[in-house]
């Protein structure tokens, strides 16, 4: 099954499950992001990345530059262990790993929650790629993918019981915009996706033609 299939069959389970006026406030504030287009000052296909350096989920040093030396590197930002969506895309991506290694890719996802956050991100969904910690979203804002959440949302969630300060370490709650991204040996990125929709996703099967294509 597609990712897509996936996020629709779970929009439908949202759909039922939420009251009517939760659900106008989630599309409202969603489509209030989308009017203030923070894609378009992020970086792009052609764009050079800057080396960065981030610890894994077990405290593990892990650097950009390193990753490189061994192949293309498939970076996904995703917002916290607490977000479905970023949990369906995890998954998706470790389905397809077996096949971005046949490219000598390697895949990691980034977010700005805490060591324990990313380390539990991982077991929860028995991911077989480094998790890092990106704490304070210094690489997000590398890359030009930070937002701040509306406050609607942030009360909202609240009552869902996310607790931003367990998560993150700090109440500012500023998030990267969920992106994908294939970064070529030379620093180069190839294949970008982006949206300020956070129900939209990159599909794995794009991911692995972008691959393919650097390849021909």
């Amino acid at each position: 099954m597609s990712l897509k299939a996936q996020i629709d069959a779970y929009n439908v389970q949202k759909e039922a499950k939420l009251p009517g006026d939760v659900l106008a406030l989630m599309a409202q504030t969603n489509e209030e992001l989308i009017a203030q287009h923070i894609k378009d000052n992020a970086l792009q296909v052609g764009a050079k990345v800057s080396n960065f350096s981030l610890n894994n989920h077990s405290a593990e040093q892990v650097e950009l530059a390193d990753l490189l030396n061994n192949g293309p590197v498939i970076i996904s930002f995703y917002r916290g262990n607490w977000c479905p969506y970023c949990n369906l895309e995890l998954k998706a991506l470790n389905d397809h790993l077996p096949e971005f290694k046949t490219h000598n890719a390697q895949l990691v996802a980034i977010s700005p929650q805490l060591p324990d956050e990313t380390l539990s991100s991982a077991q929860k969904n028995a991911l077989e790629f480094d998790v890092l910690s990106d704490i304070n979203n210094k690489v997000a804002e590398q890359f030009g993918l930070l937002f701040t959440l509306d406050e609607r949302i942030v009360a909202l969630y609240s009552q869902f019981g996310i607790d931003f300060e367990k998560y993150y370490g700090n109440k500012s709650y500023t998030l990267p915009l969920p992106a994908t991204y294939v970064i070529n040996q030379k620093g180069i990125i190839t294949y970008a996706f982006l949206n300020e929709d956070y129900t939209l996703r990159a599909e794995p099967t794009d991911v692995l033609a972008a691959l393919e294509s650097e390849q021909h």
